[in-house]
């Protein structure tokens, strides 16, 4: 045999252990009824899997694989998963895992191609079958809170996009929207849902379904911009497209389930018109309510601009339009806030700022108050309010102190209702006196 003969043998030889495939990290992300599995992987996953009963575990075949990463360090606070480890596996040299579980769960297995920071990568999602979430019903007549369901884009395994110092989208919206529920919190008469609690990954419709069963009565998504080249700055509002929200109350209208959670409120009404079975009746409802919500989302929209451009630059001036997942509910009003632009160096460093996270969510907060006073949903505090209000007509000689004074209420409360910059008040002018 000549001696490229031979090296050609010995290329070959050596060939499948050049070509095996590493697990270089497993990743956790738990979340309060899923946990995300992540193997990080040198190449594309070859695998396969099965579950086992008593005890539960997930097992997963890994094809000519090795295995770097010390199970035994793994950091797991999953209310689903008790360990990840090691079992004997079908061939030589593959990798078997296996996940032991604390209940039957559902699992979710994909690969994913390299993006962003993150290479090939296998996704195991966890998902408990018997979860049942409790459906916050909204009370007529009363004096209820309004909700506020604040959505922090991106998380998890999703990290949204990365600033030019390497800071994360996704750890700059969970902190912004902490911020947002605990000021309104604070505010009488509302009440803040998070979608999102912790770093971990959620869909557009998980996303939509938990601010559904929270009964919301508005959604704010946020998010910080970017772009390809460091310049742009600013922020935006945006709403969902005509053409997006036509595209939605058509699978609204295909999903039974999702149908009739839409039509919870106005069921009783198409049951006495006798068009229970009226599908175009019913299609009307779904796409006026679509209407109505984008309608008042851009009520909304405006009110956040007109706040934000007090505090930082703004990118667009006029709510924007564009084909969004994450706001397609029809039961609410739904905006996407921009609070900046993560690529551009600057502001980078202002949307990792707690100083100007605390103004962003003051400034989206004091919007939300303005919208409510003006819109107050039925049976809630800000509707009571509102009809509690009466007018005054200023006369000659009276002050605004003096006004307040014969009222008996604060000076501020009269300059909030009636969005006064200063304490001057002119003849003839007409107040709305909050009670």
């Amino acid at each position: 045999m000549t001696i490229s003969a031979l090296l050609i043998a010995v290329f070959i030889c050596i060939q499948p252990a050049i070509a095996a495939d590493t697990v270089t990290d497993v990743r956790i992300w738990p979340s309060p009824d899923s946990t995300r599995v992540v193997l990080d992987m040198s190449g594309s996953a070859k695998y396969s899997y099965f579950t086992l009963k008593n005890p539960e575990r997930l097992v997963i075949d890994l094809q000519d694989t090795k295995l770097s990463k010390n199970l035994n360090k793994l950091d797991i606070d999953s209310k689903l998963l008790k360990k990840v480890r090691k079992s004997t596996p079908k061939k030589k040299g593959d990798v078997r895992l296996v996940l032991d579980l604390t209940k039957s769960i559902k699992p979710v297995i994909f690969d994913l191609p390299p993006a962003g920071p993150y290479g090939d990568r296998l996704v195991i999602d966890l998902i408990d079958t018997k979860t049942k979430v409790a459906k916050s019903e909204k009370k007529v007549g009363s004096n209820r809170d309004v909700v506020i369901a604040i959505d922090a884009g991106h998380g998890g395994e999703d990290p949204g996009s990365i600033g030019p110092s390497g800071k994360y989208e996704k750890h700059i919206t969970l902190s912004v929207a902490k911020k947002i529920a605990a000021l309104i919190n604070k505010q009488k008469g509302m009440k803040a849902f998070l979608t999102r609690t912790g770093d971990y990954s959620m869909d557009l419709h998980a996303r939509t379904r938990a601010a559904d069963r929270a009964g919301a009565d508005l959604f704010i998504s946020v998010h910080a911009d970017a772009f390809t080249s460091p310049g742009p700055s600013g922020a935006s509002v945006w709403l969902q497209s005509t053409t997006r929200a036509t595209t939605e109350v058509g699978r609204i209208f295909e999903d039974q389930e999702r149908q009739s959670e839409v039509l919870a409120g106005v069921a009783q009404s198409i049951q006495e018109a006798g068009a229970s079975n009226d599908q175009y009746l019913k299609y009307a409802f779904i796409d006026m309510r679509m209407e109505h919500s984008r309608d008042q989302g851009y009520y909304v929209a405006k009110e956040v601009l007109s706040e934000l451009q007090h505090i930082t630059k703004l990118h667009q001036h006029k709510p924007q339009s564009m084909s969004l997942g994450v706001l397609k509910s029809p039961n609410y009003p739904s905006i996407l806030v921009e609070t900046g632009f993560i690529s551009n160096p600057k502001e980078e460093k202002l949307l990792t700022n707690a100083w100007q996270q605390n103004r962003l969510a003051k400034s989206i907060v004091q919007a939300v108050k303005k919208y409510f006073d003006r819109y107050p949903p039925d049976g809630t505090y800000y509707a009571m309010k509102k009809k509690s209000t009466i007018k005054h007509r200023v006369r000659r000689g009276e002050s605004l102190s003096l006004v307040a004074q014969n009222y008996n209420v604060s000076i501020s409360s009269i300059k909030t209702a009636n969005n006064l910059k200063s304490d001057t008040i002119r003849v003839g002018q007409l107040l709305s006196i909050p009670q």
